[in-house]
């Protein structure tokens, strides 16, 4: 399938007499020949693009055309993933599922609940567990609890052979809510990353204690001062011709 054209007339494309112009910032730059109205866009970067070609005479407008077409693109793109067609998704079950387990199971309900599935919630059966049945309806029960405000109940527990099932649905609002809590709380943690990454590095370059750099300087400086000899002490030397007493 070939793409669609594009059919907005920008720049050389405006072909008519006049035009009635609007500058990039709203204002009212009044009726003049496309070419005028270029030579504006042109002289701040910008380009002409009609954007009303059933007025008499058709109104056009000084604007980054390629950004406005992105941003054009993104919001179709945002629209479509709002109308997500939702899908059944399901988890399964079984009487004696223990709580830990049910947490994880519970955890992806609330998963596709909040991507905007159905969810189909399966008690399976075996043997002897069929006479049960009351022990599945009532854990049925506890999901449909635990999963409360997010969804609702579409179709109430029944059995299809071995299986009771039950299938919910996300409320609008409460799926909302959970949405916009989710996306808050992942700022604060990647703001909390942020912040923990600037603390460990500003500890690294900080300065050393001032008590450690003042020893550091000392023994630099001791380690750089030249060794001081003691000069000897001479002796007076001993007058010629005398000699020690005998008696001393």
């Amino acid at each position: 399938m070939a793409p669609e054209r594009d059919q907005t007339r920008v720049n050389e494309r405006i072909r008519i007499a006049e035009i009635r112009l609007i500058g990039a910032d709203g204002e009212q730059l009044g009726v003049m020949t496309p070419e005028a109205g270029m030579a504006l866009a042109r002289e701040v970067g910008l380009d002409l693009v009609e954007v009303a070609p059933n007025s008499r005479p058709p109104v056009c407008r000084i604007m980054d055309y390629g950004r406005y077409k992105y941003e054009q693109k993104k919001k179709k793109s945002g629209a479509n993933k709002k109308s997500h067609a939702a899908t059944l998704k399901e988890v399964k079950l079984r009487p004696g599922t223990d709580m830990h387990d049910l947490d994880f199971k519970l955890k992806n309900a609330r998963r596709f609940l909040l991507d905007g599935d159905k969810v189909k919630v399966t008690v399976m059966f075996r043997g002897r567990e069929m006479v049960h049945q009351s022990r599945g309806r009532a854990q049925l029960e506890q999901v449909r609890k635990l999963l409360d405000p997010l969804a609702k109940m579409e179709t109430s527990p029944r059995m299809e052979g071995r299986f009771m099932s039950m299938i919910l649905v996300g409320e609008r609002d409460a799926i909302e809510a959970a949405r916009k809590v989710e996306e808050a709380e992942a700022a604060a943690a990647e703001a909390a990353a942020v912040a923990a990454g600037e603390s460990e590095e500003g500890a690294e370059n900080a300065e050393p204690n001032s008590d450690d750099a003042v020893a550091e300087a000392a023994v630099e400086a001791a380690a750089e001062a030249e060794p001081v000899q003691s000069e000897p002490v001479e002796s007076e030397p001993e007058a010629e011709g005398e000699k020690p007493a005998a008696g001393d």
